[in-house]
């Protein structure tokens, strides 16, 4: 579903690919010390010519996909007949069709299947619906969802009342600020980037990871993933200046999923060895959404993916205060109700990187130069332990239409957090 590629090719043509670009940092090469190591772009194939010593030339590289584009294979699988036309109820029940595919193609394994639930809209409806077509395919198991933050944190509330509603075996994680900050260093060592909000957002992930791999048999992991770009759930979508505008940020953030969302989620889940598996970004759901005309897609009544919660409005999978609940910025959806995570990460790093530092930042960091104490403190980790690959990361993720220095949504003024006082 999710895996991102790195290649890496010699001057003199030797080439090697892999998942994860640690893997190839660590070849050595006799005749080039610094092996250049970049991602493989998704929805594209490279043709090479290969020599009779083994070496190989590349010919060209050629884009194969778009995630506008239906997939072929949609000719011969096996869901039940879309309807035509843009009529709401219309647009719904293909909607509906689409995702119960995607969730129940996604079934195939011999393993264990449980389902990360952060009570928020994307990972209800997954976990919803994966129960729904686990009992339907008479699995031997009850579902097992597992959710994680502060105590009295607004994602752990959320998600018990959804487990409670769907009826799946939940199990709750707490951490505190401490083991939040002391895996940052594992953190961004796994996730092979120093891009701010992919760093904040991938600690919990990767803390409930480890949990379910070291206290349960769950390999293969459902997710919410993708959802938010898919449906323009951002909440810098209310301040789009057209519908097209928001069409096309939208479509430029699928493209960039292996950057940062994407990257966040099979890292953190990789690395304690889970699969994970991404019902939105199935290819026929996604390419029939995007399908649609754009003013149906933007945020309607002050409320994001409105035409995805209207969809399943009448269905009864998740209840109705989840169904509408506002989207949480990450760091406050898993908080204390006394403490965001955000802000336990400002005071945390105030004291790690001083003013000094700050201002000798452009000269020590020219590239992706780290306009804030937090990521200069990312920036530092990555660096020790992938010197001189920055360019991994061509540019920070940053809401758009807004004048931000922050990637976070709390500096949004459409913002309401369930966890401020």
């Amino acid at each position: 579903d999710i895996r991102p590629l790195f290649k890496a090719m010699t001057e003199d043509g030797f080439l090697a690919v892999c998942s994860e670009a640690k893997g190839l940092v660590t070849l050595k090469h006799s005749t080039t010390p610094f092996l250049k190591v970049e991602p493989f772009l998704p929805g594209h194939y490279e043709v090479l010519d290969l020599k009779p010593n083994g070496k190989v030339a590349s010919v060209e590289m050629v884009k194969y996909h778009h995630c506008r584009d239906e997939p072929l294979h949609a000719l011969y699988d096996n869901v039940d007949k879309l309807f035509p036309g843009f009529e709401i109820e219309t647009v719904k029940n293909n909607l509906r069709i689409l995702f119960n595919n995607a969730v129940k193609k996604r079934l195939m394994t011999d393993r264990r299947i449980g389902c990360l639930l952060s009570g928020g809209l994307d990972s209800s409806l997954v976990a919803a619906t994966l129960l729904k077509q686990l009992k339907e395919a008479q699995v031997q198991y009850t579902l097992q969802t597992f959710a994680i933050g502060m105590e009295d944190s607004p994602d752990l509330l959320a998600a018990r009342k959804v487990a409670n509603h769907i009826g799946s075996e939940h199990y709750e994680v707490l951490f505190n600020s401490e083991e939040g900050i002391q895996a940052l260093d594992e953190v961004i060592f796994s996730l092979e980037t120093y891009d701010i909000t992919t760093v904040r957002a991938s600690v919990g992930m990767y803390l409930i990871s480890k949990y379910i791999r070291k206290n349960t048999d769950n390999v293969v992991i459902f997710s919410g993933e993708g959802s938010d770009e898919l449906t323009q759930g951002y909440i810098y979508f209310h301040k789009a200046p057209s519908p097209e505008e928001a069409e096309e940020e939208s479509e430029r953030l699928l493209r960039e999923l292996y950057l940062f969302d994407v990257l966040r989620a099979d890292r953190t889940t990789a690395a304690h060895g889970l699969e994970l598996r991404v019902p939105f970004l199935d290819h026929r759901f996604s390419s029939y959404y995007l399908s649609l005309p754009p003013e149906m897609r933007t945020p309607k009544n002050g409320i994001e993916k409105h035409l995805l919660r209207e969809t399943f409005e009448e269905s009864n999978l998740i209840p109705k205060e989840i169904l509408w609940r506002p989207k949480e910025a990450f760091s406050d959806g898993i908080t204390s109700v006394k403490n965001s995570w955000f802000k336990i990460l400002q005071e945390y790093v105030e004291h790690q990187v001083d003013d000094a530092m700050m201002a000798n930042a452009a000269q020590k960091f020219p590239f992706n130069t780290p306009k804030t104490k937090e990521g200069y403190y990312y920036r530092q980790i990555f660096e020790r332990h992938y010197p001189g690959r920055a360019d991994w990361l061509s540019h920070y993720w940053m809401p758009k239409w807004i004048n931000a220095t922050d990637p976070s949504a709390r500096t949004l003024t459409h913002y309401k957090s369930a966890a401020k006082a």
